[in-house]
């Protein structure tokens, strides 16, 4: 049942990804043109990456009945997220130096709360259909 499940599991994921570009250009087109936009637009993309490459990990650990197993793939994933986060803005603040927008980053950071609410959401409804099948 979970690995039907899992197929779609992922398209919530792709809209967000999508209506986030889209609240982003609509916003830049009313707010006139800043490279701010771009910024966000790029963190957008990364945490659309990062956060399918942890739900594949955490959707595995939910298949596996080895509480080791389990625990791995749940650090793995976290961690995996956490190291692409961390190297994006890191090479951010290095190419642009003393151009940093802190609305960028912050905005970043909110993306960043959305995708991982959208994900603990899907993992819990997944958990679920798993334990009554």
């Amino acid at each position: 049942m979970l690995t039907n499940l899992s197929v779609g599991a992922k398209l919530p994921f792709i809209v967000i990804f999508f209506l986030l570009n889209l609240l982003i250009l609509i916003l830049r087109l009313w707010m006139g043109p800043s490279p701010i936009y771009a910024a966000i637009l790029l963190g957008n993309l990364i945490l659309f990456a990062a956060t399918i490459v942890s739900f594949n990990l955490y959707r595995k650990s939910l298949l596996n009945n080895n509480v080791q197993v389990f625990l791995r793939l749940i650090y793995s994933g976290m961690f995996l997220k956490m190291i692409i986060c961390i190297g994006a803005a890191l090479a951010y603040i290095l190419i642009v130096r003393n151009a940093v927008s802190k609305i960028a980053v912050f905005g970043c950071f909110g993306l960043y709360f959305i995708y991982t609410f959208a994900e603990v959401k899907i993992l819990m409804r997944l958990n679920k259909h798993q334990k009554n099948a």
